[in-house]
């Protein structure tokens, strides 16, 4: 049975995959690419034949693979308008977050991107542009402080090159500032903002902190540490929701209501039943029981907690600390 690259890459395509993954995974014999691309190995000695009839400067290492030889680049791309769509609209999406470095980036991508472009394609992308709006009231509340400027970056770049951070961090539940000395794991953008899982040696164990609680930061650039051998970013978010931490919540929402609630769940959904009134009834799991009345408000009385009762006992302060607002 053919794989999905061989039904999906043509061949200009999959010399083009090829060159990419020659350049970053060295010593791949003709049968590696031959089982990566699902394809016959006299099909790849024809590829790289072309690759090299290209001047792709193509070798074969010691090591018994095929190897690109350093400093080899491949001439621009030309993208179809929907590839050209697709990554313009990726950089409106950064151009939604706080940091105004990273809104600043994007304009500069988009930029380079919009330059290189055919001119009919251009005048596609440049059509659609002034008919797409993106949360059109989100920019009016994008601020960052002169001490956030670059966070996001500096934080990444400790991520990828494991230096250890020093922060004076927010903590909300206390409404306290604490000294922090992390090891940064893993950036995650989940509940609407950014958050750093990192080993904090405070507590002696991995944490999970919100950037835009981080009141001051410092990346130790001369140390370094080695994450832990059995961590891995995705297992970990996994198991978090298994966490004895997190909180059985279970919610009956107005139908109507439901089909723009349920994107912003802050977790996985376990359960969804349609009732016999025609309501919808979602079961999840979640730690931050604050969070999720603060979100709950926005639904009004399209929305009500069954379980857990201390939920139902926040949102009722809230109703009534609302109500307090607004005398008859």
């Amino acid at each position: 049975m053919p794989t999905n690259k061989e039904r999906t890459l043509n061949r200009t395509e999959r010399l083009f995959a090829e060159v990419l993954l020659l350049q970053n995974r060295s010593d791949m014999s003709a049968r590696d690419l031959a089982e990566h691309f699902g394809v016959s190995r006299r099909t790849i000695f024809r590829d790289l034949r072309a690759l090299g009839e290209a001047e792709v400067p193509l070798t074969y290492s010691e090591g018994g693979g095929y190897k690109i030889l350093d400093g080899y680049q491949l001439p621009p791309l030309m993208l179809s308008a929907r590839e050209a769509a697709t990554l313009l609209m990726g950089t409106e999406f950064v151009k939604l977050q706080p940091e105004q470095s990273l809104r600043k980036d994007a304009d500069e991508v988009a930029l380079k991107i919009r330059q290189v472009l055919p001119e009919q394609v251009r005048e596609f992308i440049d059509a659609l542009n002034d008919r797409t709006v993106l949360d059109p009231y989100w920019l009016h509340a994008l601020e960052a402080s002169s001490q956030e400027e670059g966070r996001w970056y500096n934080i990444s770049r400790a991520v990828a090159e494991q230096h250890p951070l020093q922060m004076e961090y927010y903590v909300a539940s206390r409404d306290e500032v604490t000294a922090r000395t992390v090891d940064p794991l893993g950036l995650v953008y989940y509940t609407d903002h950014w958050n750093l899982v990192a080993y904090d040696h405070l507590r002696e164990a991995i944490r999970n902190f919100r950037l835009d609680r981080i009141e001051e930061m410092s990346v130790m650039g001369l140390e370094w540490f080695e994450p832990p051998e059995d961590f891995d970013l995705q297992e970990h978010l996994d198991e978090r929701e298994d966490s004895p931490a997190n909180r059985r919540i279970r919610i009956r929402f107005d139908a109507r209501e439901y089909q723009w609630a349920r994107r912003g769940i802050p977790a996985q959904i376990e359960e969804e039943r349609e009732t016999d009134d025609g309501d919808v009834e979602v079961t999840f799991s979640f730690e931050n029981l604050d969070y999720v009345a603060h979100w709950l408000l926005r639904y009004g009385t399209n929305a009500e907690v069954l379980e857990p009762d201390d939920l139902r006992e926040k949102m009722r302060a809230e109703a009534m600390e609302l109500a307090a607002q607004y005398p008859a």
